[in-house]
């Protein structure tokens, strides 16, 4: 059956013209709400809020980073220079709005989280999902594997931080533990879960033991300093599709130095500059079977001049470009 893209005149004239007007949807895209809607539009992704922060050790507010991500971002057009397309000609994009967190409610929120980016990955659809704080990776990749299939997905995770402690303060469901619950689970073998940027004073070694234990694959800043990114971004895309048939991919904003990112809640100096993530998540989108993304760890209320925002904006267009360029588009020389 052939999608039904109806658009009003009116609501259409909401997603269009500076993002500062209008509708706050991601990158002006249509917004549809409900399950049925996505059968009947059919489109290639759909972009997922997940404001939960209530997870967080030390600064809260990304729970305010989808909305930022939405309404803040400065909107560049949709042409990419260096790919030479236009993404939303060759690509099909909605929002679907945000699963419902409830405050202080970690099981129900994360219930929301996981049912709502299940309802668009168990369709075929690309699920983006915008944090929120890292424990809404725990949930949504979860998603995301009972769709593709348990244990047949990889994931490559750029991060200051490793999130693979057995437990913090007590919580299990804290941000500094997403990725070992996933290991746990059986939702991802630990020899396809691949990390890079990790640096500075945390976890300790004990939870590194852990790590080695499961197979696990972490790639330091200093690597990446000695060795180049594109060196070991190709060793991570080999380790984390070892036995695997697709790809999650997981962005902590925190990856970034503070320099260039500073509207986060854990930030750790020394890290990896926007030119080479960008470049490094455009490439995944392009060469691999990326099915899912996350970006999270956004806290707007530490962002001046929006710069954090931005970086976590435009770490979404790439890997929307680079799925537009695999899926067939055509590229133009400028």
């Amino acid at each position: 059956m052939a999608p039904d893209r109806n658009v009003p005149p009116g609501r259409r004239a909401q997603l269009v013209g500076p993002s500062f007007q209008g509708v706050a949807t991601f990158a002006q895209r249509p917004l549809l709400s409900e399950p049925e809607e996505l059968d009947s539009w059919q489109p290639d992704v759909a972009i997922v809020g997940a404001p939960w922060d209530g997870s967080t050790t030390n600064r809260p507010g990304a729970r305010y980073a989808p909305r930022a991500l939405r309404a803040l971002a400065y909107a560049p057009g949709t042409f990419h220079l260096d790919l030479g397309i236009e993404i939303f000609d060759e690509l099909e994009v909605v929002d679907f709005g945000d699963a419902i967190c409830s405050h202080g409610l970690v099981e129900t929120s994360h219930a929301a989280i996981r049912q709502r980016v299940g309802a668009v990955a168990e369709r075929g659809i690309f699920p983006v999902v915008l944090g929120g704080d890292h424990s809404i990776t725990w949930p949504a990749a979860t998603a995301v594997a009972t769709a593709i299939g348990w244990g047949r997905i990889g994931i490559v995770h750029f991060d200051a931080h490793a999130d693979t402690a057995a437990s913090v303060d007590g919580n299990l469901a804290s941000h500094g533990t997403p990725m070992r619950r996933l290991i746990e689970s059986g939702a991802v073998p630990g020899r396809n879960f691949v990390q890079v940027g990790l640096r500075g004073y945390w976890p300790d070694a004990a939870t590194f033991a852990w790590m080695r234990a499961q197979g696990m694959r972490y790639h330091f800043m200093q690597e990446i300093w000695e060795r180049g990114l594109l060196a070991v971004l190709d060793d991570a895309v080999a380790e984390a599709l070892a036995g695997c048939e697709a790809l999650y991919l997981s962005v902590d904003i925190d990856v970034l130095d503070p320099a260039f990112a500073p509207g986060t809640g854990t930030p750790e100096p020394g890290g990896m500059a926007p030119v080479d993530l960008l470049r490094a998540v455009r490439r995944l989108a392009i060469d691999t079977p990326l099915v899912a993304a996350d970006v999270v760890e956004v806290a707007p209320a530490y962002d001046p001049s929006d710069v954090t925002v931005n970086s976590a904006h435009r770490v979404v267009l790439e890997v929307l470009a680079g799925l537009a360029v695999r899926r067939g588009a055509k590229t133009t020389t400028l």
